[in-house]
């Protein structure tokens, strides 16, 4: 009987649990929940795809309108950039006024007008010029400044021993030397390296120089432009009161105020005073001679303590002297006797390196100024206002190299260094101090080549200080050159065109070899 019931709640209990609508079987609803929620994953991608497809093109659109701020900012700045170069262009043009010069005719038509002749040049990049500078010019600055070093002590010692050997009642004063040029500025690149001091001196007493200069209000023919002349008067003689000193008088006519006896003086006494034959008037060329054999005085007395020789390098550059060690090494320098114009530090140096456009000088009389010591100041006044490291040298520099790199390839051209000098002075002055940043060297690369270009276009490069009225008053600098006519230092290319043709020759092929050039000094960037 208790396994009869047993047997039936079994039966019950198993009907109850088996019954479809108490316990559904969840096996019998997959198939049909698995394709739903496929279903649904497949929308909900698509959904998610569309997404991201809209974020996609609102992100591309975002960075259109940054790249297009971007692009807007950069036309502004370079419009700017154009605006402040347009400006520089103008006002360093200022001067350069219609039928002032010469009419050249129909040569200048064959001539580039301004960058022009940058069309197919291929120019470095800054990787390039950053490079190039690096390994090729930056390594001599420690070799400059150690050669610097020992000839400015020798020379002091030399020139000490000079004045030891000469007669103080009878020969003229040496003064200090200076050192002036690009190995004082420090943008010489071009071995090998030369220091270029210049020796004031001064005559005996009671004696005094007086000077005259081609802007001082008498007439001076164009090609003694930027020449003067010293006399050798006593200090107590007013040679500018009495009008018998500069007009030719009669023969049978005195002067009143200065008998003849005052106004002639021996011949041998002014030729002791290195003046030109018969006159008052000071002779470069006797004072170079005289420099000479009181230098060969002075070295014979201190040659003892020193293991090199001293000579005389070279014929046409009477003050270039050459240190010659045991091993074979040597030092040149240049040692130049130069006459202080007034209280100021413009110079009349007895004889300047020469090039292919220099005119002769007009005679032994005429001393040619030189403004080196202002160059100098200018440079470093500037500097202190520029940003740190700034590429104004470096430009000078790159530039110096390819334009010596060029002559040396196809001859010398009627540019010289100091021209290159001066065309950096002037964007100096005309462009804004946060130009020079060290990033913008090939930006200020291409203003120097294209402001060169447009110079010799025109064939007027002005002389730096001559004419400028906006020279710095913190360098003291004569108001009488400030207020002269502008000196134009292109003006032989008017007058001598073979030399001229090969300038603007050697100029162009410079721009086409540039890359050529550097890259020969430069490691290879990818």
């Amino acid at each position: 009987m208790p396994v009869g019931i047993f047997r039936v709640c079994l039966v019950v209990i198993t009907a109850i649990v088996n019954h479809p609508l108490l316990f559904p079987r969840e096996n019998g609803t997959v198939p049909e929940n698995t394709e739903e929620i496929i279903q649904k994953m497949k929308e909900r991608e698509e959904s998610l795809r569309l997404e991201q497809l809209r974020l996609e093109q609102e992100i591309a659109e975002q960075e259109a309108t940054q790249k297009a701020l971007e692009k807007a900012a950069e036309i502004v700045e370079e419009s700017k950039e154009e605006k402040v170069r347009w400006d520089m262009w103008t006002a360093l043009s200022l001067d350069f006024q219609e039928g002032n010069w010469q009419d050249t005719g129909g040569e200048e038509d064959d001539m580039t007008v301004l960058g022009k002749a940058f069309k197919g040049v291929a120019f470095p990049n800054k990787a390039v010029l950053a490079s190039f500078y690096e390994k090729r010019i930056l390594g001599t600055t420690g070799d400059m400044a150690r050669m610097r070093e020992m000839v400015e002590g020798f020379a002091d010692d030399l020139l000490e021993a000079l004045r030891s050997v000469c007669n103080r009642d009878a020969d003229m004063e040496v003064e200090d030397c200076m050192g002036v040029g690009s190995m004082y500025e420090n943008w010489r690149v071009r071995k090998p390296f030369v220091c270029d001091l210049i020796v004031p001196f001064a005559p005996p007493e009671p004696y005094c120089f007086r000077s005259q200069i081609w802007c001082s209000g008498d007439s001076f023919p164009p090609d003694e432009q930027g020449y003067g002349t010293i006399k050798v008067c006593r200090a107590d003689e007013d040679v500018t009161g009495c009008i018998c000193d500069k007009t030719k008088l009669g023969e049978d006519m005195l002067c009143l105020l200065h008998s003849q006896a005052n106004t002639t003086r021996p011949s041998t006494e002014m030729e002791d005073l290195l003046c030109f034959k018969n006159t008052q008037y000071l002779d470069a060329d006797q004072v170079m001679k005289w420099f000479q054999i009181a230098v060969t005085k002075a070295w014979n007395r201190i040659s003892h303590k020193y293991e090199f020789d001293l000579s005389f390098s070279l014929l046409d550059s009477p003050g270039a002297l050459k240190i010659k060690f045991r091993s074979g090494k040597s030092i040149a320098f240049n040692l130049t006797p130069v006459v202080q114009y007034e209280n100021s530090d413009v110079y009349f140096i007895s004889h300047f390196p020469r090039s292919s456009l220099a005119a002769d000088l007009p005679s032994s009389t005429h001393w040619f100024l030189t403004f080196a010591v202002y160059e100098r100041r200018f440079i470093q006044l500037v500097s202190k206002t520029l940003p740190a490291n700034a590429c104004h040298v470096s430009c000078l520099q790159i530039l110096s190299f390819l334009h010596g790199k060029q002559c040396s390839l196809t001859g010398p051209s009627g540019l010289t260094n100091y021209h290159l000098k001066t065309v950096m002075l002037h964007l100096l002055q005309a462009c804004p101090s946060q130009d020079w940043a060290p990033e913008k060297l090939e930006a200020r690369l291409q203003d120097m080549l294209k402001f060169l270009e447009k110079c010799l276009h025109e064939k007027k490069l002005y002389h730096f200080f001559i004419g400028n009225g906006k020279v710095p008053a913190e360098l003291g600098f004569p108001i009488i050159f400030q207020r002269a006519e502008p000196l134009n230092l292109f003006r032989p290319f008017v007058l001598r065109r073979e030399v001229y043709r090969k300038t603007v020759d050697t100029f162009h092929e410079m721009l086409r070899n540039m890359s050529a050039l550097i890259n020969e000094y430069t490691v290879h960037i990818p």
